[in-house]
């Protein structure tokens, strides 16, 4: 199943720089681990926002909550989920 997922962060402004450089790295290893999996199919920066649009590739809503649960930034995430079904006129065959 494929998802388009939202995701904005909003670090509270109190936080350790040094723990807000830990979240960013332990963050950047898990997404770059679900890419290579196919499970996190594309990541896009949202411009002027710390945010990103991506596309999930799972076999379910639950385990799309259980993906982004276990991103580091998660507990700082406004997320928005919409599932995604292949459109009957795209010529490509790999957007299923």
């Amino acid at each position: 199943m494929l998802f388009q997922v939202e995701m904005d962060v909003q670090i509270p402004l109190g936080l350790a720089p040094e723990v807000v450089e830990q979240l960013k790295k332990t963050e950047r290893e898990r997404a770059q681990e679900l890419q290579k999996t196919g499970e996190w199919r594309h990541l896009w920066r949202i411009a002027g926002r710390y945010a990103n649009v991506s596309i999930f590739d799972v076999a379910s809503n639950e385990a799309l909550h259980d993906i982004l649960s276990t991103l580091p930034l998660f507990p700082f995430m406004r997320v928005s989920v919409t599932p995604l079904c292949r459109h009957p006129s795209s010529v490509r065959s790999d957007d299923s």
